[in-house]
């Protein structure tokens, strides 16, 4: 099965004591089984996430049956997905360029080495 990679970026709004909040849900041990069973069924096979002060970086290798706008129905017929966005909210806000609710914009890959 073949994979590829997808990257995206999202704000976290600039306060301190929610970042660090925002960090306490993604850690490892807090981690919601039906959150992760939700990315992995959308056809994503790993996933990272990084941070520098508010802005986020995400990873993602996802199989030959995930796209944008499958995952998108399927969070939204998901309720445990939305109670999960929802929350998100508090700590997430859009950056540059975004639309109206949208929060993870995708990436635009300028570099690589190697091929």
């Amino acid at each position: 099965m073949s994979t590829k990679r997808l990257c995206y970026a999202c704000d976290l709004i600039d306060n301190p004591d929610l970042i660090e909040e925002y960090k306490k849900y993604h850690a490892k041990e807090n981690s919601k089984p039906e959150i992760t069973k939700s990315i992995k069924d959308s056809g994503i096979v790993d996933m990272e996430i990084y941070i520098l002060a508010n802005r986020l970086f995400m990873i993602m290798e996802v199989d030959e049956t995930f796209t944008p706008e499958r995952k998108q129905m399927m969070d939204a017929a998901n309720p445990d997905v939305q109670e999960w966005e929802k929350l998100m909210w508090k700590f997430q806000q859009a950056p540059p360029g975004a639309k109206e609710g949208e929060k993870w914009l995708p990436m635009e890959q300028i570099y690589k080495l190697g091929h």
